[in-house]
């Protein structure tokens, strides 16, 4: 097997959460910082930091990607199939491609985590329904029942762009 040539317009990505170039959203009551997109690499991968609140998560749905999730501080309940499993700081999990999931935090305390999402897309949607942020630690807008109900139906209506459902 020969390996394609070196892709020079491709560069080194230094991931880092504290750079005040990094895009925070609010979404679904936690924060999610894009810490490498799609648009880095070349649509093969994105990294989300995921800081996720006391009784934090999204609802259940499934996708057409794959998904792991490493836990770097406290600890989250996924449900995956219909089966929970707590997974704590250093633990690293794999949702397979179409599998029903989803998580929330249980601990009564903060958590935090890295998503990786394969092939890349997720970042994306998760800017267009969102929130922008001023910063990591910038508290979540207050949004009205109508601006919820507004962000529950974009939500719903961008999903099958990009290759998810709410189940």
């Amino acid at each position: 097997m020969t390996l394609p040539a070196d892709d020079p317009s491709r560069s080194l990505t230094v991931a880092d959460p504290d750079d005040p170039g990094t895009t925070y959203i609010s979404l679904v009551g936690n924060t999610y910082g894009m810490l490498i997109t799609g648009a880095q690499t070349g649509g093969r991968y994105c990294l989300i930091d995921m800081r996720v609140p006391d009784g934090g998560g999204p609802p259940p749905h499934r996708h057409d990607f794959e998904e792991m999730f490493t836990v770097l501080d406290g600890e989250i309940e996924f449900t995956f199939r219909g089966e929970r499993h707590t997974v704590r700081a250093g633990s690293t999990i794999n949702v397979p491609a179409n599998a029903p999931h989803h998580f929330r935090n249980v601990s009564g305390a903060p958590a935090r985590m890295l998503c990786m999402c394969t092939p890349a897309g997720q970042d994306e949607y998760f800017l267009r329904i969102g929130d922008v942020l001023a910063g990591r630690d910038a508290p979540p807008p207050t949004l009205t029942p109508d601006e919820l109900a507004q962000r529950r139906r974009l939500a719903v209506e961008l999903a099958p762009a990009y290759r998810s459902e709410f189940l």
